[in-house]
């Protein structure tokens, strides 16, 4: 190929071309309709990821770094979630495989930040301020994510137990930045 071809600049390109049948590529090989359960899955970690990102965005420093790492996390979350089934044995816990001690450092998290203010009793209106409310997005997408990935997590997989721990924390973190949660009970019915 001629160094000014057009084709030269192929590997810097963002798009493909590779999807516009219908179709996304696993992780190792093979292709599914991208409406499928596994891109159903991986997408919506991605949006949680995003969710998180933008929440991070408007943190303060202690805050920003615990959202940092999650989203590190989150590719391991997508990378399994994404991986073709038949070669889950290719990834383990370096490249690719959300581990236990992911979950429990989650649970640390939950544990260590719910000790810093009174956890609310009731349901809670969200949108005290603006970080708490994108951390209540970032929770719901998570919510999502989670009942998308049962679909794909292979047995023993630890993605379901992963985002489920993670919509805690992110429930937990939205709490604590609110500096006072506003319960349904006190919003006055509308007219």
């Amino acid at each position: 190929m001629a160094p000014d071809s057009p084709d030269s600049d192929r590997s810097r390109r963002v798009y493909t071309r590779g999807g516009d049948d219908g179709t996304t590529a696993l992780l190792y090989g093979g292709r599914v309709s991208k409406d499928s359960v596994q891109p159903t899955a991986f997408g919506d970690v991605d949006e949680v990821q995003a969710s998180i990102g933008m929440a991070r965005a408007a943190a303060g420093p202690e805050l920003a770094d615990m959202l940092l790492g999650i989203e590190r996390d989150l590719w391991t979350v997508m990378a399994e979630l994404a991986c073709n089934p038949a070669r889950l044995d290719q990834l383990d816990a370096s490249s690719g495989r959300p581990t236990q001690a992911m979950v429990d450092r989650l649970e640390a998290l939950i544990d260590d930040v719910s000790g810093r203010f009174d956890p609310p009793t009731e349901f809670v209106v969200p949108g005290e301020n603006e970080i708490a409310a994108r951390l209540d997005v970032a929770r719901s997408v998570c919510r999502r994510a989670e009942r998308s990935s049962v679909a794909v997590a292979s047995d023993g997989s630890v993605v379901v137990p992963y985002l489920n721990r993670l919509s805690d924390l992110l429930w937990t973190l939205a709490r604590w930045q609110d500096g006072g949660s506003r319960v349904t009970r006190s919003v006055p019915p509308a007219d």
